[in-house]
């Protein structure tokens, strides 16, 4: 929950001036105000948009939610779907982000599905299966085939605005872990999976992290709200 319209203009200006450099995809997911002002900054950069939340509901009355078509209509390519801010602060089961994850898709958009856990989880030896856990639902849901649309954001609660951040060992474990539950389903499918690591990114630990085998990008936070910053994480993921 960060922006203004003032604040807004500058970062994406940086942004997209420095994007010359960066080889990979690159997408900002921003506040439901913002995203007529983003979208239209965006249409002509390389720059794609997405929001941050979705309603799982299509339609009718559920006042102050915003619906997957809504969203479609900004020009919205990606959503972000159960970050570890929605299921611990707003209660969304994974049942629920299942649902959510299926509007988007209906929708003709890709979610960002972040799945996590938490550092109890982990000192307990449940960091897996947690994931795991999290991950069964929304393919019970889905199917292994909706996957192919879907992009995974394994975000280790404990490492989110703490400036703790997963070893390039730890996060490359569950990545390969999450790669594995889908290969089980479909070879092809885990073959083309895109897996993001989120959790406290820095310009200076990226790179390392991005050349794990398993992990294919970034889910930025903090790092994301300061252009330069977002630009050498981007950069990092070149190789």
């Amino acid at each position: 929950m960060h922006g203004s319209i003032q604040a807004n203009v500058a970062l994406l200006d940086g942004v997209i001036a420095g994007m010359s450099g960066v080889d990979s995809e690159v997408l900002v997911c921003v506040p439901y105000p913002y995203l007529a002002q983003v979208s239209a900054k965006v249409q002509h950069s390389r720059l794609m948009l997405g929001a941050q939340n979705v309603s799982q509901h299509e339609a009718g009355a559920y006042t102050g939610e915003v619906a997957a078509a809504m969203l479609a209509e900004f020009g919205c390519a990606y959503v972000i779907v159960g970050h570890s801010e929605r299921r611990a602060l707003f209660g969304e089961t994974d049942q629920v982000v299942a649902m959510k994850c299926a509007a988007v898709l209906a929708a003709g958009m890709s979610p960002v599905l972040c799945v996590g856990e938490s550092l109890a989880e982990r000192d307990s030896g449940r960091a897996k299966s947690v994931v795991s856990r999290q991950l069964s639902v929304v393919l019970d849901c889905l199917g292994v085939a909706g996957f192919a649309k879907v992009v995974v954001a394994y975000e280790p609660v404990w490492a989110i605005g703490t400036g703790l951040t997963a070893t390039p060992f730890q996060a490359q474990e569950m990545h390969a872990a999450i790669r594995a539950q889908v290969a089980a389903l479909s070879p092809v499918v885990a073959e083309n999976l895109r897996i993001l690591y989120g959790g406290s990114v820095k310009p200076q630990g990226a790179a390392e992290l991005f050349a794990q085998a398993d992990i294919d990008g970034g889910l930025i936070g903090g790092a994301a709200l300061v252009a330069e910053d977002f630009l050498a994480i981007c950069r990092a993921a070149n190789s």
